[in-house]
């Protein structure tokens, strides 16, 4: 109990919860949707995703400066391609909390005088950019990850004893991509935290995918990817370790 006061207490343990009740309900009414007895159901699902959509807004306002911060701080890193990744990244995410402030202002009457979809469409695309380079920094992590891991003489005995002990799947693939997808999958699991930052990271993709119309998907692949990316997230801030630093 102690523990999930303390999650929700914080803005971004709230965020996560709402944002997960968001894409949870948008996946609902998605599956419902050709339910005729469930017409009231779905009504109520896409007032709650509405309600959650505009209650994260307000929870976000502050967000802006804390991307800055973060930017600035990514600046100092020594390695040139993590510094690159992660400020470009910070960015982004700051410009997408500038445009997505502006349309909460827009919507609760406090400016009139702007073009909410472009508001919109400028928001899809700092987000996009953000996701862009933070998946960017998970390859660059990851191939660093699997270079260790094959200078390891302990792991190339044990991929070698794989191999040999599975002639069936050196037979139905190319060998080599065999041993790259083991490789791949053995850095993976020794580094849990890089997995599931590249598994979010990869999932908010899809958002901005489709409302730019650069991969038109439909609401429930949206809301489901949406869900599993905030499952994520809530289980990175209740669990520390599991976050990808920096």
């Amino acid at each position: 109990m102690d523990a999930f006061v303390n999650f929700t207490s914080q803005s971004q343990g709230r965020d996560r919860i709402f944002r997960a009740t968001q894409y949870a309900c948008a996946l609902s009414v998605y599956l419902l949707r050709n339910h005729s007895e469930k017409k009231e159901l779905v009504a109520k699902l896409k007032s709650l995703e509405t309600n959650m959509s505009a209650g994260r807004k307000l929870f976000r306002l502050g967000n802006t400066v804390n991307s800055i911060e973060a930017a600035k701080r990514t600046m100092q890193l020594s390695d040139r391609v993590l510094c690159l990744c992660l400020t470009a990244a910070n960015v982004g995410r700051a410009l997408y909390f500038i445009c997505d402030n502006a349309i909460w202002a827009r919507n609760v009457g406090l400016i009139r005088n702007i073009d909410k979809e472009r508001w919109s469409l400028n928001s899809s695309r700092c987000y996009f950019l953000s996701l862009v380079m933070s998946l960017a920094r998970d390859v660059y992590v990851v191939i660093q990850l699997m270079a260790q891991r094959a200078r390891d003489e302990h792991f190339r005995q044990k991929r070698e004893l794989y191999l040999r002990e599975s002639p069936e799947v050196a037979e139905a693939v190319v060998p080599q991509l065999d041993a790259f997808l083991f490789l791949l999958l053995e850095s993976l699991k020794t580094h849990p935290a890089v997995a599931l930052d590249t598994l979010k990271n990869i999932c908010d993709l899809f958002i901005p995918l489709d409302r730019l119309g650069i991969y038109q998907s439909n609401a429930g692949v949206v809301g489901f990817c949406g869900l599993i990316s905030s499952v994520i997230g809530i289980v990175t801030l209740a669990q520390p370790k599991l976050r990808l630093k920096p």
